[in-house]
């Protein structure tokens, strides 16, 4: 293992990487430290993923170099990488749900048996490091997310890694296990590993980092070394990232490129309104649905849903939050239990005849289950309407009547296509996002379920997608929010519920500041175990 006194340099020069129709690494050079916190920032898009696959071992640069201290390293596979002494904690939980903690860090290693005490000891020894408590026997299904990512490090350290990269780690982290994860990245760098740090959240750059590259487009647009950033007060470091980040956009972005970026708490952003003054426009009473395949069970989830509210869902993914949106959706049926769409039991209801009542429905897989990438733009807007007038007479398409509506909504909501004939696939995933939102909240919505909206979209598009919600409950339209981003869910929602194994295990109102660390006490306290 590297040695503070003695720094080792990982570097990368002229690193591009093209895919059909677009270069998402653009002749990158960086330098990685050992003993450092390198974080490297950038939207969604920005090439950040690119570049961690290639030093993953998960795909090859098309041209460029990447050495360890001046002798060329070639990383052809994953095996090569964790060779290299390189682990990668992916935002994805990698782990086995079924096997123990000790069994997840020993996949791969043969004569397992005999080597269990060893592995033990070696637990032991990184439990320590990152000044955590990893019972070796627990199955990794019961872990929390927080205790799931102390796995996943030691896991991405077994065998004594040079350099650890934590890809997006925080997005759906309570405070209490951010602050936790901080502490475990401290105890890491002290023993002379180099951390890549990477986000597209600004204030965790200052918190976390020795140093800071910017990615935009692909390239390298900024970099803020050890030195400058010790130096830069909190405002000099911002006002130098944000114009590294937005380009020429900051212009038009203005005062909202720092909360765009993350640069300070979320807070609130929708208006307050009075819940027991509003109309209920959904009521969920001990709903439950059995699980299809591995999917979580909805069990005895009673809620409400008030006229003009944003009801935020959170929770660990795959605790059922999707089971919910569908059986609101009607897309998948309640075994137990009613609901109630304005006072009216549609319990027996299907998804048309909850859309015909302003049930909607925005799922998290744009690209797949939400359109049609073969069919056009124009069609992919009206699709849910096949068959009604005015857009068929008699079994038949009206062009024009359709062609018209599309060019409606294309203006309204800003989706940016050559033509409503556009094929919707060749779009881009914000105005893929676009259309699943002008379809699903117009033709007399009343209540929409959204499913990670804003998941895997560039900066501006999360403000617009954001700002489209707002409105809608603004203008009396009610909105379940289920989201992987407690920032969001905070910035976004009147209430926030959270879930854990299909079941609500807590209810936070966002009226007062702190509302993340309530919710991480739900998290935390029915999930994880503490408290």
């Amino acid at each position: 293992m590297s040695t503070l006194t003695d720094p080792e340099v990982i570097s990368l020069r002229e690193i591009t990487k093209a895919f059909p129709g677009v270069v998402a690494n653009d002749r990158i050079s960086l330098d990685i430290v050992s003993g450092q916190v390198h974080c490297l920032l950038g939207e969604n898009g920005a090439g950040k993923s690119t570049l961690i696959s290639i030093l993953a071992g998960l795909q090859q640069p098309d041209s460029g170099s990447i050495s360890i201290n001046g002798v060329e390293a070639a990383i052809t596979s994953p095996r090569a990488s964790v060779d290299y002494g390189i682990g990668v904690v992916h935002q994805h939980s990698t782990l086995v749900p079924a096997f123990t903690v000790l069994e997840n860090l020993m996949l791969g290693e043969s004569g397992v048996m005999q080597e269990k005490k060893r592995a033990k000891e070696r637990l032991d020894e990184l439990s320590e490091l990152l000044g955590a408590e990893l019972d070796p026997q627990a199955l990794a299904s019961d872990l929390g997310l927080g205790q799931q990512q102390q796995v996943e490090i030691a896991k991405a350290i077994w065998k004594g890694s040079r350099l650890l990269i934590l890809d997006e780690p925080t997005s759906m982290l309570t405070p209490q296990a951010i602050e936790h994860l901080s502490e475990s990245v401290e105890r890491v760098k002290a023993q002379g590993l180099a951390v890549v740090f990477i986000t597209h959240k600004l204030r965790e750059a200052y918190s976390m980092g020795d140093c800071v590259t910017v990615l935009r487009s692909g390239r390298n647009v900024g970099h803020i070394s050890v030195e400058e950033l010790a130096s830069f007060d909190e405002h000099e470091a911002q006002e130098s990232i944000l114009r590294a980040m937005f380009g020429e956009d900051i212009n038009s972005v203005g005062d909202d490129a720092a909360e765009l970026a993350g640069a300070t708490e979320a807070v609130r952003e929708t208006r307050s309104i009075d819940l027991s003054s509003r109309p209920v426009r959904l009521e969920l009473d001990a709903v439950s649905s059995r699980g299809l395949g591995r999917d979580v069970d909805v069990d005895g989830i009673s809620v409400k849903v008030h006229e003009g509210e944003i009801l935020g869902i959170a929770g660990i993914d795959g605790h059922g939050q999707g089971a919910l949106a569908e059986v609101v959706a009607g897309q998948r049926p309640a075994s137990a239990g009613s609901l109630r769409f304005d006072g009216e039991d549609v319990t027996k209801l299907g998804v048309r005849g909850r859309q015909h009542l302003g049930v909607r429905y925005v799922t998290d897989d744009r690209l797949h289950e939400g359109t049609v990438g073969s069919m056009s733009v124009a069609l992919n807007l009206v699709i849910k309407r096949i068959g009604e007038r005015p857009f068929w007479r008699f079994g038949q398409i009206q062009r024009k009547v359709v062609d018209a509506e599309a060019l409606r909504l294309i203006g309204e909501y800003g989706i940016r296509t050559p033509s409503p004939a556009t094929r919707a696939g060749t779009l881009s995933g914000g105005n893929i996002q676009k259309i699943l939102l002008a379809r699903e909240l117009t033709d007399g919505a009343r209540l929409v379920v959204v499913n990670k909206p804003t998941y895997g979209l560039d900066l501006k598009t999360v403000h617009l997608v954001r700002e489209i919600l707002i409105e809608f409950a603004a203008n009396g339209g009610s909105v379940i929010l289920l989201s992987s981003d407690l920032d969001e869910l905070v910035e976004l929602s009147h209430r926030i519920e959270i879930m854990s194994g299909g079941k609500i295990v807590g209810s936070v109102v966002n009226d007062k500041p702190g509302t993340a660390e309530k919710v991480g006490h739900f998290m935390t306290g029915a999930i994880e175990g503490a408290q």
